[in-house]
């Protein structure tokens, strides 16, 4: 199943209030369930005898590359990333920018909320990771610093 009709799933069952919800598409078959105010996601073909986690997998050599030229700050929270605060502005930061602990440089909008996401390191932007209104999930690298 593709990974942005997940993502509205998961968003549909958190802004809907419902605990459960399941939907099959050919031989994929994803069971989503509320649990303590969050989405956990399970999937698993059809005939499966029980599910499984769903996972979301980032290209490990991206994550290298990334983590061998700097620090590599991450996203808090899933969401959609944007670059600038809004569409037409200019970008919080361009590669080659020096940026200093504390600078915004990102957006994740979360549930209807746009969430400042701050630079945690001085340096120099050496590489930014994500497309522009592209989803992210927990823990995925944005920028890389050095």
């Amino acid at each position: 199943m593709d990974l942005r009709k997940l993502k509205k799933l998961i968003d549909l069952v958190q802004e809907s209030g419902i605990s459960e919800l399941e939907v099959t598409e050919g031989e994929e078959k994803v069971k989503i369930v509320r649990s303590g105010g969050s989405a956990i996601a399970y999937s698993a073909p059809a005939p499966a005898l029980a599910p499984t986690p769903a996972t979301v997998l980032i290209p490990t050599s991206a994550v290298a590359a990334a983590a061998s030229q700097g620090h590599v700050v991450k996203s808090p929270m899933v969401g959609t990333f944007y670059r600038s605060p809004s569409p037409g502005a200019k970008t919080f930061v361009e590669v080659g920018d020096t940026v200093k602990s504390g600078d915004t440089i990102c957006i994740i909008e979360a549930m209807k909320l746009l969430n400042e996401i701050e630079c945690d390191k001085d340096g120099v932007i050496k590489a930014i990771l994500v497309e522009n209104g592209q989803p992210v999930e927990y823990g995925e690298p944005l920028v890389v610093i050095d």
